[in-house]
């Protein structure tokens, strides 16, 4: 899944700044007092709405296409990552028991790997990802 979500931006009404939301995520509010910043905060406001699923043991909602006057926000690629291994083991049915079992690391070593919130290596991610059957795609875009 691509973690790219189309977000709405708002223009405050006293016309100072900009209100971002999320159809996808309604969770993710932010502002900012431009644009620019306004799209810097949603970044920040996914990836933590999002992190909040993982906490919470929910399933990661898919991103719709964007709509006219819409943005797309991305998470961090690092995030991405996680969210993938996420929910993968969550719907092939794997336990972080067994994960760890399969990479030969302990169970808190795999829960660091899967907090969206832990700074962890990409690779380590990617090698997980490998275990369980599935890749990860980078792709760039034009700001």
């Amino acid at each position: 899944m691509r973690y790219a979500y189309p977000c709405v931006l708002t223009p405050e009404e006293d016309g100072d700044g900009f209100s971002v939301s999320f159809p996808d995520v309604p969770e993710a509010l932010t502002c900012g007092d431009d644009r620019a910043e306004a799209l810097a905060m949603a970044e920040d406001a996914l990836a933590a709405a999002l992190s909040a699923c993982v906490h919470c043991g929910e399933d990661i909602p898919a991103p719709s296409s964007a709509a006219g006057g819409q943005e797309l926000v991305a998470v961090p690629s690092l995030v991405a990552a996680k969210l993938a291994l996420y929910s993968a083991i969550r719907a092939q049915g794997i336990t972080k028991v067994a994960l760890a079992a399969r990479l030969g690391v302990s169970e808190g070593a795999i829960r660091k790997l899967l907090n969206p919130d832990h700074r962890s290596h990409i690779s380590q991610v990617e090698k997980a990802l490998r275990a369980i059957g599935h890749g990860l795609v980078l792709e760039d875009r034009a700001a």
